[in-house]
């Protein structure tokens, strides 16, 4: 299995390579199309804005490889939220649209407590909304380690495979077809994590 980790200069690409390397996988992490094209299975990691992702999967001419891709694909963190039609960071900013639906600031969320710190860091408990193949062998409820300001509000329910509270419940998790995503670190998320991204690489 040729595993790629999607390289376009922003997310924590080694702590994702050292963890599928700690369950017996090697991954290869690389910012070129071709090498992506190539690959049986992605890993979209991501740290910083949703704008400058953007701009910066254009640049490395990522784009069609990510958005005509039929393999099995995770984005974390920011990853995830790229996955959806439109990000609200700094303005509105076209995403990969592999997932119908935006991504929102946390304090533009109705009802969100005003004392309530954002970003929202530190662990939280996931709830998985469905059975699902990225959350086998987990419990409906465990606790993954999470650091973002936005969160994803994908159009259907039916998308959303994990939620969270904080002051709002949001989506944490979405499964779509090949798609996967996660909001919070796997890599960062001890045992869990390591699972999710076990049962990743098993699809």
């Amino acid at each position: 299995m040729k595993l790629v980790i999607v390289d376009y200069g922003m997310g924590n690409l080694r702590s994702v390579q050292k963890a599928v390397e700690l369950l017996g996988f090697s991954a290869e992490v690389s910012g070129s199309p071709q090498v992506s094209a190539q690959a049986d299975k992605l890993i979209l990691p991501g740290v910083g804005a949703f704008p400058q992702a953007m701009a910066n999967l254009r640049k490395k001419q990522l784009l069609a490889v990510l958005q005509d891709n039929k393999k099995p694909l995770l984005g974390i963190c920011l990853g995830l939220q790229l996955l959806l039609s439109v990000g609200e960071e700094f303005g509105v900013t076209e995403g990969l649209g592999l997932v119908p639906g935006r991504v929102q600031f946390f304090r533009q969320a109705a009802g969100f407590p005003a004392g309530l710190s954002v970003p929202h860091m530190g662990w939280n408990d996931v709830r998985q909304s469905a059975r699902n193949q990225l959350f086998r062998d987990l419990p409906e409820k465990f606790s993954a380690y999470f650091v973002h300001s936005y969160y994803a509000l994908p159009d259907s329910a039916a998308a959303v495979s994990g939620w969270t509270d904080y002051g709002v419940d949001f989506c944490s998790a979405l499964e779509s077809g090949n798609v996967y995503g996660v909001q919070f670190h796997p890599e960062k998320s001890g045992e869990a994590g390591l699972q999710i991204l076990r049962n990743f690489l098993a699809i």
